[in-house]
C-alpha cells in the first residue's frame, strides 16, 4: 500500500505548489529510486487535467557521465532539457539520492564546464518563472542515504520530513497557505529597508539591499518551506562569514567553509574540507564569486542540520547566502552558472540588524 504521505505530499505540489491546470504540459524529473512518489504525481497532474511527461533517470547515471563525458559531450545540451526549459509549462522535480557520496570523486573541472554549458537553461528557467509563464516546485523522496546523512533511521526521517512539509495536516493542499502569517509580516516589514548586517562567531557581514525586492516563500517553490529572500546589491557586500553546516553541491561536500567579500566580491575563501571544489565552482565565471541570493529562514519546525539545503536553508534562527546567479524577480542582476546556497547559524551569538534596528537576536525574531 502506498503511504498516504506521499499521497498528500503530490496533491501539494500539483495542487498547491504549481496550480495544474487543465491542459497544462507538466515535466517530472526525478530517479528511478522515488517511484512511489513519483507515480502519485504523475495521478495527481492527471486527475488536474495536465499532460505529464516523465523524466526519469538511473541510479549511478551522473557518476557514469563525469567518470566517460568527454569535452564535447560536456558541452552537450540535450534538446530534451532545452525544449521542457522553453516550452513546458510546469516542472516538478522529486530529488532522490541513494547515495550521497556518489560525485565525491569526480573531476570538479568537469563538473564546472558541464555546468557552464547549461547556463543559458538556469537563466531561461528563472526568467520564465519571474515573468509568471513557467511554474515549478522541487521537494525530495526519503531515502536510506537522506536519512544516514540527518543521522536518524529510514522511519525516522520519513516521519520528520513528511511532517515538515505538513502532509499531516486534514486539508494538506491548504496546509501552507494557512501556516505562513509570520514570513509574509516579516517579509513586508523588511521591504524598503537598505542594509542588512549580519553577526555571528566568525561572521560581520554587511549587505546592501536598497531597491531589492523581498520574496515571501510559502511552499510554491520549495517544499518543504519557509524563508524570505532578496537579491543583494551585487557590489555592496562587504567583510566575512563563516558557514556552520556541510554545504553540498552538485553531488560533492564542502564544510568549514569561509568567505571574505571586498565590494560584493569574494577576495579570499577556505574550506576545511573539499576547498579545491569550492575555488573550481568560485572560478566557473565571474559571477560565481558574487552573491545572488541573501535569505533568512523561518521553519522552526526544522531545527538541525541535515546536510540537504533544501532543508537547511529554512531552519528558523538561520540565514543562508547563495553565491551565483540571483532571482530576477528580487531585482538581482548578478549572472552566473552557479547557485550555491550556504548556511550560518545565528541561534548562539547571532544578530541580525537591518538599518540599524535588530530583526533577530540569537535566532528569535524581534519584530512582526
Amino acid at each position: 500500500m502506498r503511504d498516504q504521505r506521499a499521497e498528500a505530499l503530490a496533491q501539494i505540489l500539483v495542487r498547491y505548489s504549481t496550480h495544474v491546470e487543465k491542459g497544462d504540459v507538466c515535466v517530472i524529473q526525478s530517479t528511478t529510486a522515488a517511484e512511489v512518489l513519483v507515480q502519485a504525481v504523475y495521478e495527481e497532474v492527471l486527475r488536474a487535467g495536465g499532460h505529464p511527461i516523465m523524466q526519469l533517470t538511473t541510479t549511478g547515471m551522473q557518476a557514469a557521465f563525469f567518470e566517460h563525458a568527454s569535452d564535447e559531450q560536456l558541452d552537450w545540451v540535450s534538446p530534451m532539457s532545452r525544449w521542457a526549459t522553453e516550452q513546458a509549462d510546469v516542472r516538478i522535480a522529486i530529488m532522490a539520492d541513494v547515495n550521497a557520496r556518489e560525485l565525491q570523486g569526480a573531476d570538479p573541472a568537469k563538473q564546472a564546464r558541464a555546468q557552464k554549458a547549461r547556463k543559458p537553461l538556469m537563466e531561461t528557467s528563472m526568467k520564465r518563472a519571474a515573468e509568471g509563464e513557467y511554474r515549478w516546485a522541487l521537494t525530495l523522496f526519503p531515502t536510506e542515504a537522506y536519512a544516514a546523512e540527518a543521522g536518524m533511521s529510514l522511519r525516522e526521517y520519513e516521519d520528520f520530513y513528511y511532517a515538515a512539509c505538513l502532509t499531516d495536516d486534514p486539508d494538506p493542499v491548504t496546509a501552507w497557505q494557512r501556516q505562513s502569517d509570520q514570513v509574509n509580516r516579516l517579509t513586508e516589514w523588511i521591504s524598503g529597508r537598505s542594509e542588512v548586517r549580519i553577526q555571528a562567531p566568525g561572521t560581520d557581514l554587511t549587505l546592501g539591499v536598497e531597491g531589492r525586492t523581498w520574496i515571501p516563500c510559502t511552499g510554491q517553490h520549495n517544499m518543504p518551506d519557509g524563508e524570505f529572500f532578496t537579491g543583494p546589491v551585487e557590489d555592496s557586500v562587504n567583510g566575512e562569514v563563516a558557514f556552520s553546516f556541510p554545504a553540498g553541491y552538485g553531488g560533492r561536500e564542502v564544510a568549514g567553509v569561509r568567505f571574505r567579500f571586498e565590494d560584493g566580491r569574494v577576495v579570499d575563501a577556505s574550506a576545511e574540507q573539499g576547498e579545491d571544489f569550492l575555488i573550481e565552482m568560485l572560478d566557473t565565471d565571474e559571477g560565481a564569486r558574487r552573491l545572488g541570493e541573501l535569505g533568512i529562514g523561518t521553519n522552526f519546525g526544522i531545527s538541525d542540520g541535515t546536510k540537504e539545503i533544501l532543508l537547511d536553508e529554512k531552519i528558523g534562527g538561520t540565514v543562508h547566502l547563495a553565491i551565483g546567479m540571483s532571482y530576477p524577480e528580487t531585482g538581482g542582476a548578478n549572472s552566473s552558472a552557479v547557485h550555491w546556497d550556504m548556511v550560518c547559524d545565528l541561534r548562539e551569538g547571532g544578530s541580525l540588524t537591518v538599518d540599524g534596528e535588530e530583526l533577530q537576536r540569537d535566532g528569535r525574531f524581534l519584530v512582526a
